[in-house]
């Protein structure tokens, strides 16, 4: 316990250091960082693999955990791309004199020191830490015991470039990836402004209910597509396949697909270019029937209570039949879980209802949910995908890092 506190307060320490670096500096370190993870992949992805043997490859979370070059070159152009973004601290809100003399201004500033919970995705190290970095926050992360070797790679490549530039290491520091740090960071009042989550909804739900600081959060999706009466067939089979097939083991992945009785004979059309993914469909009643036959029988099940309102991050997918948008809005709002809903309509009325009524942190016409990314969304990157409704809502990135502050100036007024 003893280190775990000092490893907090050299994290509030570092990170109050924050304000006081340059933004040249700031940018230089991140496209240093982003060469350097290039540079060292091979050492990453050896770390890497000490991780991959230990899980089984039919884990959803493999793919998750996986690190290729493509991946870390990937990361390393996100990188790239947040230094080039607009500084998102010191920002100007609001501005006005009072009737006295008084200026007020409201401006942006960083929470201090935010914590990251975190299962067996070590792309987050890199994510978090340049987005936490050039918003001007430390950050505290506790990641899966699943990516440990990963993320000690990953954090070394990082605090390489810190200690390069002069800089406290300990802006970005990672915890022991035990149960008791995971605790800590819980309770750690005194160091840490905010925690975030990534993870299942089973991490969400725990970090929620057992944390003594303010939580956002993110990550749990389930997610559905709904063809309208209206909907264009080949739309509608390309917005299924992407939003199913394209990787699966991340949280804007379809879960279920609720079609309009009147399209019902359209369905193997939806669906049939999920075949060539063994994507496992569990049909409801009347959707088993049109599809039997038509779909390859070893891959359709009925569907049962269950199969509605998971998160199946597999190739797994769920299909309701509804007779009237009402009743599939019904079903999202019973069985959503307020991240990403695509409607597949030609109908405009259908589409303003659709995106009036969701409650969800991003409501889709016509377009697959796979882009529910902080990168796609033009941030640069994501720290997460939050899915409640205070301060912050669908992809994090730099703006969502500050919170801010009143600043006041006179000329000796006094109350």
């Amino acid at each position: 316990m003893e280190l775990l506190s000092s490893l907090f307060a050299n994290a509030r320490k570092a990170g109050a250091s924050l304000k006081l670096l340059e933004n040249e500096l700031i940018n230089k370190v991140l496209l240093e960082v982003a060469d350097a993870a290039e540079a060292q992949a091979s050492s990453i992805l050896l770390e890497n693999q000490k991780d991959l043997d230990r899980m089984d490859p039919e884990n959803p979370k493999y793919d998750r955990l996986k690190l290729t070059l493509e991946r870390i070159e990937g990361i390393a152009s996100d990188m790239r791309n947040v230094a080039t973004l607009p500084f998102p601290q010191g920002r100007v809100l609001d501005s006005y004199v009072r009737p006295n003399g008084m200026k007020i201004s409201k401006i942006t500033v960083p929470f201090g020191v935010i914590g990251i919970i975190y299962e067996a995705r070590p792309n987050v190290t890199f994510d978090v830490f340049s987005l936490c970095f050039k918003s001007g926050n430390g950050c505290v992360l506790k990641g899966g015991s699943d990516a440990h070797f990963s993320n000690i790679a990953v954090l070394k490549v990082i605090q390489d470039v810190l200690v390069r530039n002069g800089i406290d290491p300990y802006v970005c520091t990672l915890l022991p990836d035990d149960r008791e740090a995971t605790n800590a960071l819980l309770h750690a009042r005194e160091y840490v402004d905010m925690i975030i989550p990534r993870g299942s909804k089973a991490l969400i739900d725990f970090v929620r209910e057992n944390a003594r600081i303010p939580v956002i959060e993110t990550g749990a999706g389930v997610c559905h597509t709904y063809f309208d009466r209206s909907g264009d067939v080949a739309q509608g089979a390309a917005i299924v396949c992407n939003s199913k097939t394209r990787r699966v083991s991340v949280c804007n992945s379809l879960d279920c697909l609720i079609v309009h009785s009147e399209r019902l004979d359209d369905l193997p059309a939806l669906t049939v270019k999920l075949e060539a993914s063994n994507v496992l469909i569990y049909a409801d009643k009347r959707a088993l029937e049109v599809l039997s036959g038509k779909y390859p029988a070893e891959l359709l099940k009925p569907a049962t209570d269950e199969s509605f309102g998971t998160e199946f991050l597999d190739y797994i997918m769920a299909v309701k039949t509804v007779d009237s948008l009402g009743e599939a809005l019904a079903h999202i709002e019973q069985f959503g879980s307020k991240h990403s809903e695509c409607i597949v309509a030609e109908d405009r009325n259908a589409v303003e209802l659709f995106e009036k009524t969701v409650d969800a942190a991003c409501v889709y016409a016509n377009v697959s949910t796979a882009f529910t990314d902080g990168g796609q969304f033009g941030f640069g990157a994501e720290i997460g995908i939050s899915t409640q409704k205070l301060h912050a809502r669908g992809p994090m990135a730099l703006a969502e890092l500050c919170s801010y502050k009143w600043i006041i100036e006179g000329n000796g007024q006094i109350r």
